[in-house]
């Protein structure tokens, strides 16, 4: 087991572990971490706790200390710097011509690096943007060309169930969601209906996706004959939430049959 404390970094919702480092640590406290990008600062929204070997990422950073006045003080300094480094990038951009959409930028708490997340709707070439950048700010420049979801994620909103997005709330990945995920639901492929606000397929479609198709083991198969009393009649629907099909007899007379162990 190893002692670590859950950290998270500004504009993100991701959740990294770091060793305590036998520092006494609180949670909501802020920290200086090491990471691979050199130092930063995050606030703790998890532990002190002891997780398996199986739980975590290695090789496990630390935490070098907890924040003083001075770190602060610095990492205020570095969200002002930040924000004009983000205007000089878009005044830059617009003058070489390059259609790119910044989100946002930050610097590294030792300044080490400057980031930038940018949409655009092909490949941009920035290396002379880089260069420039580079020769005002005298630190390492990253350029990240980031997806609609991303934006999403960033800039947060409503979602179609009334609640806040997931996406900008507790997701931390992005998994994969399918159109068949829809339809395994019997969700109409109606875009205002499946897509988000970013434009793309609903993430909660993958939330019950496993239980619709572990339920729907069941169920005979849409489209299999299934006899009832007299008469035979093809599968044409489902009704996972009633238990219930529905068959389609002779003279198109519609049945809703229970699901009973005759019918798995």
């Amino acid at each position: 087991m190893y002692e670590v404390v859950g950290v998270k970094f500004i504009n993100s919702n991701r959740v990294y572990y770091f060793s305590t480092n036998k520092i006494e640590i609180k949670n909501k406290d802020k920290v200086i971490v090491e990471t691979e990008k050199g130092m930063q600062f995050g606030i703790v929204v998890n532990g002190p706790v002891e997780l398996p070997e199986d739980k975590l990422v290695f090789p496990l950073k630390n935490v070098l200390r907890v924040a003083n006045k001075e770190d602060l003080k610095q990492e205020k300094n570095n969200e002002e710097k930040s924000l004009k480094a983000l205007k000089d990038a878009k005044a830059i951009a617009e003058k070489l011509g390059l259609s790119m959409n910044f989100i946002d930028a930050a610097f590294t708490f030792d300044r080490k690096q400057l980031i930038f997340n940018f949409l655009a709707d092909e490949r941009i070439d920035f290396r002379e943007l880089a260069k420039k950048l580079a020769a005002i700010y005298k630190t390492r420049i990253e350029l990240r060309q980031v997806g609609v979801r991303d934006k999403a994620k960033e800039i947060g909103g409503i979602g179609p169930c009334g609640r806040f997005l997931c996406c900008s709330t507790f997701l931390n990945d992005f998994n994969s969601v399918s159109i068949n995920m829809a339809k395994n639901q019997y969700i109409a492929l109606n875009p205002t209906k499946i897509n988000g606000i970013c434009g793309r397929l609903l993430c909660c479609l993958n939330y019950e996706d496993e239980q619709y198709k572990e339920m729907k083991k069941d169920y005979p198969p849409i489209g299999t004959i299934i006899k009832s009393g007299n008469e035979s009649g093809k599968v044409v629907s489902h009704n996972l939430l009633k238990g219930t099909y529905t068959i389609e007899k002779t003279g198109k007379i519609l049945e809703e049959l229970k699901l009973d162990e005759s019918s798995k």
